[in-house]
């Protein structure tokens, strides 16, 4: 199909898409209020968190090459490890009482006790092509995401990635899901053809709970499905969501993230017409999932549609300003709010109809 109908054949399907939602009645809605407790830090950026219990926490800052441990009794933030330990982290979890930090530059994943001590790594599998687990269940079982090959052209990345379960070696592999392909477009430059994903494009989300029970957030259907530990698949509630197109000034914003000598590469990637329903996804301690919902620029607070363990829309949650929740213990959320010296992290309480259990 030529562009020229492209973009008007997406957007057609998405107003349909966001007509059928409405008839779903609306959740509640609750709204978060900061619990007054704060820690300062100068990062540029935080992509991952994990709750430590109590009021300590791991968030993952790549450019600053760094996993920090923000403890809010003491109102401090303190590197993990030593030097050395850590070269590129990319993503931290919590199974029991060990943290894993999953670092690509040293192709591993380490084990570290709660209190910050290394235990052990588990170099990245050749099974896995490199990839690093990224879930552990009860039964010390891991789960991976393997994207597919991408090819020189990028044209592999049209290809489905999956999510498979290995064993605690990661030498056995078995597929138990399929995700939705990147959103790619041909585009023709100096060296040639290549496919780019679309900027602003969705993508799925994935994890995985004690028991072994998968959930995946399937955007284009805007939803949770669940997969119980014995395979039976559970399709999720269709999501009510309003369709927000993908504006000039958004364009703008995300051209200033480059310095002015690529800026004119940037301008040159593919664009989706509309954003995705949902722009991260992650669970709490109880199961439940939370759906970052996409938002218009000039909106004042940032909406969670939170998924109970059957795939049902449970409440709404809001936060209001410009925040994000990396990450979500018993009682709190911890929220990152960008700055213009670096990254402050607040705690906001959590209601007492959405605290874990």
């Amino acid at each position: 199909m030529p562009p020229s109908r492209a973009r008007p054949a997406i957007l057609t399907l998405a107003l349909v898409l966001a007509g059928c939602g409405e008839q779903t009645p609306p959740p509640p809605v609750v709204e978060l209020h900061p619990a007054g407790d704060t820690i300062a830090t100068g990062f540029a950026e935080t992509v991952d968190a994990a709750w430590l219990g109590g009021a300590r926490w791991a968030v993952v800052a790549p450019l600053d090459v760094t996993v920090s441990v923000l403890d809010f009794g003491a109102h401090r933030a303190a590197p993990l490890g030593k030097p050395g330990e850590l070269r590129n982290p990319a993503q931290v979890f919590v199974a029991g009482d060990t943290l894993y930090v999953g670092d690509w530059g040293l192709r591993r994943t380490s084990l570290w006790s709660l209190d910050g001590r290394l235990v052990r790594s588990i170099p990245a599998s050749s099974a896995a092509r490199g990839a690093l687990p990224e879930v552990r269940d009860a039964a010390g079982r891991f789960y991976l995401e393997l994207a597919p090959p991408a090819a020189a052209d990028g044209s592999g990345n049209r290809d489905s990635a999956a999510v498979v379960v290995a064993d605690p070696a990661i030498t056995r592999l078995d597929t138990i899901a399929r995700l939705a392909p990147l959103d790619m477009a041909e585009v023709l430059g100096e060296s040639g053809r290549r496919f780019e994903r679309r900027v602003f494009s969705g993508t799925d989300y994935w994890g995985v709970r004690d028991d072994g029970t998968l959930w995946v957030a399937r955007v284009y259907h805007n939803r949770v499905d669940i997969r119980s530990p014995d395979g039976r698949w559970t399709e999720g509630q269709s999501l009510p969501d309003r369709v927000l197109e993908v504006t000039r000034y958004d364009r703008e914003l995300f051209y200033r993230k480059f310095p002015p000598e690529l800026r004119g590469t940037a301008e040159r990637l593919p664009m989706a017409p509309v954003k995705p329903p949902f722009e991260a996804a992650f669970a709490d301690p109880s199961g439940l999932v939370w759906l970052e919902k996409s938002r218009a620029p000039a909106d004042s607070s940032r909406r969670y549609h939170v998924i109970d363990r059957q795939g049902r829309l449970q409440r709404e949650v809001r936060l209001p300003g410009q925040g994000r929740v990396l990450a979500v213990g018993a009682s709190a959320a911890l929220v990152a709010e960008r700055m213009r010296d670096g990254t402050r992290f607040v705690l906001f309480q959590l209601p007492a109809a959405t605290a874990a259990p």
